[in-house]
């Protein structure tokens, strides 16, 4: 129902992004999603990988500060509309929603989300058979 996901915390310059991406590749971890916030002096890098535990520890022998945290997957239809239908859910629970993104691949259409709740979203989730992601199915 959760994977893992990894924060990394960037500089806002040229080439710091590279440098976490080119760490992960030297040691054949590979990126399956991947989202950058920023302002103005920094950037959280958010990604999903292959093998987070390793990642994890790869990227703070290079002494990058990463976290890890547990965040929900969902599969939904590739379909206008979809994910607004998925986040009222979650708005009618009265489950707030820290940050949230989506990508695609193939005929599927995949949610990543974290919540200010995970317990009474996972309920939701349940509530209203909405498909979850492991960890196994983004491999």
């Amino acid at each position: 129902m959760t994977i893992p996901q990894l924060s990394v915390f960037i500089e806002n310059k040229t080439g710091y992004l590279n440098e976490v991406l080119a760490v992960l590749a030297k040691h054949n971890i590979n990126i399956i999603a991947l989202t950058v916030a920023d302002t103005s002096d920094y950037g959280i890098l958010r990604t999903i990988v292959s093998d987070p535990y390793k990642a994890l520890e790869v990227l703070r022998e290079e002494h990058f500060s990463v976290r890890m945290h547990d965040i929900l997957s969902l599969e939904m239809d590739a379909a206008p509309g979809t994910m607004s239908h998925i986040l009222d859910l979650f708005t009618a629970a009265d489950i707030c929603i820290e940050y949230v993104y989506a990508f695609s691949f193939g005929s599927k259409s995949i949610l990543m989300l974290r919540t200010n709740n995970a317990e009474k979203a996972v309920d939701v989730i349940h509530q209203n058979n909405l498909k979850t992601i492991s960890e196994a199915d983004l491999k």
